[in-house]
């Protein structure tokens, strides 16, 4: 078998986008973040105002990759059982048996997961973190890989509760879609005013393939200057006067695995600077908590990590080695 290699995954990642983009129209960079969790086995949270297409991102991804693929709609009456599974008395073998929920596939989407009890997301955290669930006392492993795509509106408060912060803090990414332009508007128009394109999505990739790319991301190479710009950023958000918890240890390792993905998705074998600066804002806003003062002032998570990122000093090449290459 011919060892599998960088441009493996970045022709991998474009054939995805591509298909995917047949769906989503005009959020490339969406998308791209997205495939990114992927390659790092990471869960992302989609957050956006209803309609924007989030939960037909999540659907077109999971059909693009070849996985299993289950949807969970969350509602306040949804029951911990309703994900995981239970036992169900089997009356011709007179004995109990494991029905699994639909966590046990290998992309599990979890719809406005704002809607459920603080009882059922708490579900999930186990899932999310370990790769297994517990019923009965009995533990069993999820299949391989595993990945949550799940959904919330930001703005819809009434009869939701809100994700506790070790909840989001299991989420490698938080991803926001926007309003799409007019031109993409008159695309949309023309490409769905007859039908759903999302029913002739087919895979594009098998899971051998991306089992066979998640260990391609950990070879790319991280020079040890940019590991220090990923500790510095980590560290200034637990410094900046206006944030109560900043980054943890978790949210450096997720700063670190998706720079390397997106490294290799844009066909290089070692991450620049840029990478992570770019990453910062999806990694990073929903794993830090302002403070009261600022929380009521308006200044938000997202400020706070534009603050960091540009007084953090990005590290350059030096000039000999730059003259060398030339």
């Amino acid at each position: 078998m011919e060892r599998t290699t960088i441009e493996n995954l970045s022709s991998a990642g474009k054939r995805v986008l591509e298909n995917v983009e047949r769906v989503i129209v005009g959020k490339s960079s969406a998308v791209e973040l997205v495939l990114v969790a992927i390659f790092c086995e990471g869960h992302v949270l989609l957050e956006d105002v209803p309609g924007i297409g989030k939960t037909m991102l999540a659907r077109a991804v999971a059909k693009s990759l070849g996985c299993t693929f289950r949807r969970v709609q969350s509602t306040p009456d949804l029951l911990p059982s309703d994900i995981t599974g239970t036992y169900v008395y089997n009356q011709k073998t007179c004995d109990f048996e494991f029905r699994p929920g639909p966590v046990f596939a290998q992309v599990l989407l979890a719809d406005e997961i704002n809607r459920a009890t603080p009882r059922t997301q708490s579900a999930l955290l186990e899932a999310m973190e370990e790769r297994q669930v517990t019923v009965e006392g009995d533990t069993r492993l999820l299949p391989r890989p595993f990945i949550v795509l799940a959904t919330q509106n930001p703005i819809e408060l009434e009869g939701t509760f809100p994700l506790p912060e070790a909840q989001v803090d299991r989420f490698l990414m938080r991803v926001k879609l926007g309003y799409p332009t007019k031109d993409d508007d008159h695309v949309i128009l023309q490409r769905f005013r007859k039908s759903t394109v999302i029913d002739e999505l087919t895979p594009v990739i098998t899971v051998e393939e991306l089992l066979a790319l998640h260990k391609v991301r950990q070879d790319v190479a991280i020079d040890p200057d940019v590991e220090r710009y990923i500790i510095e950023l980590i560290h200034a958000t637990r410094a900046h006067p206006q944030v109560e918890l900043g980054g943890s240890p978790r949210a450096m390792l997720a700063l670190y695995r998706t720079s390397q993905a997106l490294a290799a998705l844009r066909g290089r074998s070692y991450v620049i600077p840029d990478d992570v600066k770019y990453l910062a804002p999806s990694v990073l806003e929903h794993r830090i908590i302002t403070k009261q003062q600022s929380h009521l002032r308006g200044q938000t998570p997202a400020e706070i990590i534009k603050e960091v990122t540009e007084s953090v000093k990005v590290p350059v090449e030096d000039t000999p080695a730059l003259e060398m290459e030339h």
